[in-house]
């Protein structure tokens, strides 16, 4: 059957997304949504639905081959989110085809090279924390811009090999705008032209001074004789793991602190050897997934789901993380209390299946080092503001506040 209720309209401000996370569970575990535009797509809130619908091959994210609105002419170039679903690399890819970009990204993003950047994570940490301790006695300091931005985006600088400081500070502009999702026409067209100028310009650094870092490894693939790797792919790449590897580890460092500072109890659990750091980062991605809601997947055909539902060859499906998080099926009657003791902690903030982020392993590591450094530090960190007074991030997709201001002692 065919799902009767309209559309519930996300707030593309995202000025409450757990309230409406609920509600959008509440309409059952498939729900027609209505994104900026007018265009609906399926939001998929329960979490075992979610994780079948993540692995099955009747599940594609390219718009291109399998998505109705878009061959249809109903997806604007100025749509809001069309940095999400226009761009060529693996996260739009499907079947073969992703098997062949995410092969590529994996010889250059390496196991090694995560590991590797545990020195200087440690380092980029201990200069954050010492210019926190700079601030006069009793003065709040926004926690999330001087210590949860700057610390993966310093990172991706490293694992980029960027060092040009004009170039870092556009990209950190353009980080800041892409997970927005009230942009206006002009704003979209200019994020877009911003973005291709930006990575053209690093891809044209990195050809004429190399080094061991993953640009020089991309280009590499992409420069091998009969490579695979087309040049807007290969830029498109280099974006996704600038906007992936930052908004997502800003978020979850910034929920994790925003969480124990809430929660003092569950911060007790953790300073008392009841709980552990990676404890209060699975809690944290369970609870409050850095990423809300993930545009877009599209059926490859009808598939019927088990209460009659039936998603379209060519329908629009959201992965509504933050809704699967606090799945009651999985997580019981208190799924939206933050538990550092709660014995499954299971979820799907960083994806599942062939889409698994593959810079999941980096984001944890630099929370592991980021979190228990900080509270080692700053034993009688505060919230300096009522939890009213944050302002969340003006996305559905992003899952943060704007700024987190805090005391330290």
């Amino acid at each position: 059957m065919v799902h009767e209720s309209r559309p519930l309209v996300l707030d593309p401000t995202g000025s409450d997304i757990h309230a409406e996370a609920e509600r959008v569970r509440g309409q059952g575990p498939a729900t027609p949504v209505e994104l900026p535009g007018g265009l609906v797509a399926w939001a998929i809130s329960r979490q075992s639905l979610l994780k079948q619908l993540l692995t099955d091959p009747r599940v594609s994210k390219n718009p291109r081959l399998h998505w109705r609105a878009w061959n249809e002419g109903e997806v604007p170039s100025d749509w809001p989110l069309i940095a999400w679903v226009a761009v060529q690399n693996m996260f739009t890819a499907y079947g073969a085809d992703h098997r062949r970009l995410r092969t590529l990204v994996s010889k250059a993003f390496t196991a090694r090279r995560t590991a590797a950047l545990r020195p200087r994570i440690e380092e980029i940490c201990a200069d954050l924390l010492d210019r926190l301790a700079a601030t006069p006695p009793g003065r709040p300091v926004d926690l999330r811009e001087g210590y949860a931005y700057p610390l993966p985006l310093r990172v991706i600088y490293e694992l980029f090999g960027l060092t040009d400081e004009g170039l870092r500070a556009r990209m950190s502009a353009f980080a800041d705008s892409s997970f927005r999702t009230t942009t206006s026409p002009e704003e979209v067209a200019a994020a877009s032209a911003e973005m291709d100028a930006i990575m053209e310009a690093l891809v044209a650094s990195k050809r004429e001074r190399p080094g061991d870092d993953l640009t020089s490894g991309l280009i590499a693939v992409r420069s091998e004789e009969d490579s695979p790797l087309s040049e807007r792919e290969l830029c498109d790449t280099l974006a996704l793991m600038l906007t992936a590897g930052h908004e997502t580890t800003v978020n979850l460092l910034d929920n994790a602190v925003h969480a124990l500072l809430t929660h003092p109890e569950q911060l007790a659990h953790v300073r008392e050897g009841r709980a552990s750091w990676e404890d209060v980062i699975e809690e944290t991605l369970r609870h409050s997934a850095p990423v809300a809601n993930l545009p877009l997947r599209y059926a490859v055909e009808d598939i019927e789901l088990e209460d009659g539902v039936v998603l379209r060859k060519g329908d629009a499906i959201l992965a509504a993380y933050a809704a699967a998080g606090r799945d009651p099926e999985i997580h019981g009657g208190d799924a939206a209390a933050f538990d550092v003791t709660r014995q499954i902690k299971s979820h799907l903030a960083f994806g599942h299946g062939v889409h698994l982020c593959v810079g999941a392993p980096l984001a944890r590591l630099e929370a592991a080092i980021a979190l228990p450094a900080l509270f080692d530090r700053f034993p009688r960190l505060s919230l300096a503001s009522g939890q009213d007074a944050l302002e969340p991030m003006e996305s559905f997709i992003s899952n943060g506040h704007r700024a987190l201001p805090v005391r330290l002692s």
